[in-house]
């Protein structure tokens, strides 16, 4: 049991797109993502996703809307619902999702990871 903090943690990672785990409790994930430009459209199936923005402004366009967050701001994004994130620049995000969620849902594409690092 070790307290983490953020900031140290984004430090250690440049890479887009490709969430880092930092912590688990009760099946669960938190997970950090740098995150720039736009994503892919996709949905979790099983999973609920959380997405708390520590910096920056994050756009998450759903089919009849979109959703501004700014920094300090989280949504739930419920299972099932499509969706895709976009970040104008980059933004460093938070998640907390099941540990079975791949973060690219139901879409496999190139930017796909299969297992995620721990840091």
């Amino acid at each position: 049991m070790d307290t983490v903090n953020l900031a140290d943690k984004f430090s250690l990672f440049s890479e887009l797109w490709t969430p880092k785990i930092i912590a688990g409790l009760n099946g669960q994930l938190v997970k950090l993502a740098k995150l720039k430009g736009e994503f892919i459209w996709h949905r979790h199936d099983q999973e609920d996703e959380l997405f708390l923005v520590i910096r920056g402004d994050l756009r998450i366009d759903l089919h009849d809307r979109t959703l501004k967050l700014g920094a300090g701001d989280l949504v739930v994004i419920p299972a099932g619902v499509e969706h895709r994130p976009v970040a104008p620049e980059e933004a460093w995000v938070m998640l907390l999702e099941p540990a079975s969620t791949l973060h690219t849902g139901n879409t496999r594409s190139d930017r796909t990871v299969d297992q995620l690092e721990w840091i």
